[in-house]
């Protein structure tokens, strides 16, 4: 049999003070109430030793905060790669005293839409709607019942909701400056995507985004891209065929993949054609998969920052949940988080033998 909860009535009791008295104390009134020091630390002493909790539901409607909010994902909370968004998302409602509950629809519509019932049923004070992967979705009817912020997505309908994504433009222009900065203006292909910019993956916010900020920054140091090779899914062995392809017509100074999973692959497709990274071709990457500090050389790739992800959702629905009227100019904000370099030892400056592709 499990014990009896402690009750407010049994602090009230055990420090000799009343039910209300007890009430104000715990709840952080006693000193604008003019409640004495002496009684204050009876009740807390008190509350000490009993291990008493407030109870949560009855705190809830008494000020309209469950002191909860909702964390309902595709398949983030199962992946290796993007479950540091929960890591970061649960440490900051910790900071604050929030309890995350979190869900899981494997992509089910029907899931999401019980999940986002289960979660309104519970009254969390907000709601984040994760996804894996980069992505433009359609917002549920159900998210919009309390405020709400989508994580790592956007709404297909702009204005509909604030959205937290990664910076992948200006990853994009990041990863290009690596190669300028080593000296590179001729030879560079892309691998995953590309040249132009109609030539990506359908459904890829990232690829879309990464290839516009690379062609910026060419094109500002007055750089064009020599070519790319559109993968149809960013999987190593999409980069080893499509660098094989390449390969058998040119001869690049400098790959930029669209993902470390493709540069695994173009380093196999390199290494079979007898050309060495960084010495004749250099390799830069995105993402920061635990495979880019595994292959060597050690790859330079531009990070995804899911932690940071996590705990900047947390802020923007915290602002939502505190805002006493909505703010149709910030309903829609788009919030982008910047993507880290991490530089290792994958780009090397141009080797001066031969000619570029």
């Amino acid at each position: 049999m499990s014990p009896r909860r402690v009750t407010l009535a049994d602090v009230a009791k055990a420090a000799g003070v009343s039910r209300p008295t007890a009430s104000l104390v715990l709840s952080g009134r006693g000193r604008e109430l003019r409640i004495s020091q002496d009684v204050e630390q009876r009740v807390l002493r008190a509350a000490d030793e009993l291990q008493y909790r407030p109870n949560i539901v009855s705190v809830g409607l008494r000020t309209g905060s469950t002191r909860t909010i909702g964390f309902v994902s595709d398949t983030v909370a199962t992946s290796r790669l993007a479950g540091d968004m929960i890591k970061g998302a649960l440490e900051a409602a910790r900071e604050r005293g929030v309890m995350l509950f979190i869900g899981e629809t494997e992509g089910d519509p029907e899931l999401e839409r019980l999940l986002l019932q289960a979660m309104h049923d519970r009254q969390v004070d907000g709601l984040i709607l994760a996804s894996m992967f980069t992505r433009t979705i359609k917002v549920p009817k159900g998210v919009t019942a309390a405020p709400a912020v989508l994580l790592n997505a956007l709404p297909k309908q702009p204005g509909t909701l604030p959205a937290v994504i990664p910076d992948e433009i200006e990853a994009g222009r990041l990863a290009a400056r690596v190669l300028l900065d080593a000296g590179h203006r001729e030879g560079i292909y892309v691998i995953g995507a590309g040249p132009g910019m109609r030539n990506v993956p359908p459904d890829t916010v990232a690829g879309v985004e990464r290839l516009r900020g690379i062609r910026e920054a060419l094109g500002e140091a007055g750089v064009k891209l020599a070519g790319g090779r559109l993968c149809e899914d960013w999987q190593p062995e999409y980069g080893l065929t499509e660098t094989r392809e390449l390969l058998r017509t040119r001869r690049p100074r400098a790959l930029i993949c669209f993902n470390d999973r493709i540069a695994m692959g173009a380093y196999q497709a390199l290494d079979d054609a007898g050309l060495k990274v960084p010495q004749d071709v250099s390799v830069v990457s995105f993402d920061d998969h635990p495979i880019a500090s595994w292959i060597r050389p050690k790859l330079t790739t531009v990070a995804l920052p899911h932690y940071e992800l996590g705990r900047k959702a947390v802020d923007v629905l915290f602002d939502e949940i505190g805002r006493d009227q909505p703010d149709p100019g910030r309903k829609g904000e788009v919030h982008r988080v910047t993507m880290p370099l991490r530089t290792r030892e994958s780009v090397a400056p141009p080797h001066t033998g031969g000619s570029a592709g």
